[in-house]
């Protein structure tokens, strides 16, 4: 295992570190300090190298960027309704940075600041451990908040990904990363990637895409990724009904063994197995890297933001996502990569 870091450059006047792990198979993790951000998830697949993950190369697009390409979310990725929520009696009323509601932790959340880093090797894992702390003065959540990202590459081909909060006060805590994955050949396109999911459920969103709190099956509709579906296939259904792009949060069973999820390629080249302790996934279809693409929705990434299902605060049986005082919390999310010969 080896671990190398660079100063990639600036971004608001402020120094970014890139990390670059990569195991004895060649698969290579870059990290970013800025916005704890995944650039690079590759690997080595005969004489090329195959990226599985979507990143830009300059590393100033990363800055502010308007899809949280690849991006840390928090304190609480997806939306709260209404930009308030009540804890312990009173009434939070946070920065509303879409319409009404508050999205991805506000415009001070984790992905517009620069994190410190450390790193950690052993015979078979390369890590880096970002460490960020925000005041309730910055994003106007209750409670000063240290959270810990590490990354860890693994000698099998595994990514996994912990965040652990700790805060003085009774918060929420429902980080991600906003992941893009192309795992097709040239990542020109999606429309030949497949996607499965673990579950057979939907939130209902309304018209502000926050939840109505209502559950809907997904059996039989251009939601069903019960079996392996190319996205093409997925898309066409919901055209017929209307729909032009998947924006989505899916109920999925979590699970560290189980795969909350799974893409491929339709060739049958490799895939990514996706694994959280957690029972959302939002499915978003994008074009972060390409504006012109995005004009006439011909999508180029898929992002999978594992997570409790958004603004799970306004709803009890979403899960629970407050972060009791002083008590330290860890989720998990993890992507295992397996050629087209792996089992």
């Amino acid at each position: 295992m080896e671990i190398t870091q660079e100063v990639a450059g600036t971004i608001a006047g402020q120094s970014v570190t890139k990390y670059l792990l990569t195991n004895q198979q060649g698969t290579r993790v870059s990290v970013l300090t800025w916005g704890a951000t995944l650039q690079e998830f590759s690997v080595v697949e005969g004489d090329r190298r195959q990226q599985l993950v979507v990143g830009e190369s300059d590393i100033t697009a990363y800055d502010h960027n308007g899809y949280c390409l690849c991006q840390a979310l928090g304190r609480v990725a997806g939306r709260i309704a209404g930009a308030q929520f009540d804890l312990d009696g009173q009434t939070v009323h946070l920065e509303a940075n879409e319409g009404k509601n508050a999205i991805h932790g506000g415009p001070h959340g984790f992905r517009n600041v620069n994190w410190s880093g450390e790193t950690k090797k052993t015979a078979d894992t390369a890590s880096v451990v970002l460490t960020h702390t925000v005041t309730p003065a910055e994003d106007r959540y209750p409670g000063t908040l240290t959270t810990s990202i590490t990354y860890t590459l693994t000698a099998e081909n595994r990514l996994e990904i912990s965040f652990t909060g700790t805060s003085d006060a009774d918060t929420l805590f429902n980080p991600t990363i906003h992941t893009y994955f192309n795992v097709t050949d040239d990542q020109h396109s999606i429309d030949k990637q497949w996607l499965l999911l673990s579950g057979n459920q939907r939130l209902e969103l309304k018209g502000d895409k926050t939840p109505s709190g209502k559950k809907l099956p997904t059996a039989g509709t251009g939601y069903d990724f019960s079996q392996p579906r190319t996205i093409a296939d997925g898309l066409a259904q919901l055209k017929k009904d209307g729909a032009v792009e998947y924006d989505d949060a899916f109920v999925v069973k979590p699970s560290a063994t189980t795969p909350i999820a799974a893409i491929g390629d339709a060739a049958g080249h490799r895939r990514v197995a996706v694994y959280s302790d957690r029972d959302g996934l939002v499915v978003f279809t994008a074009n972060p890297t390409d504006a012109k693409r995005a004009e006439v929705r011909d999508y180029n990434a898929l992002a999978l933001e594992a997570q409790a299902l958004p603004d799970a605060i306004h709803h009890d049986d979403f899960g629970d996502i407050v972060l009791p005082a002083n008590h330290p919390v860890t989720h998990t999310i993890a992507y295992q990569y397996l050629a087209d010969n792996q089992d």
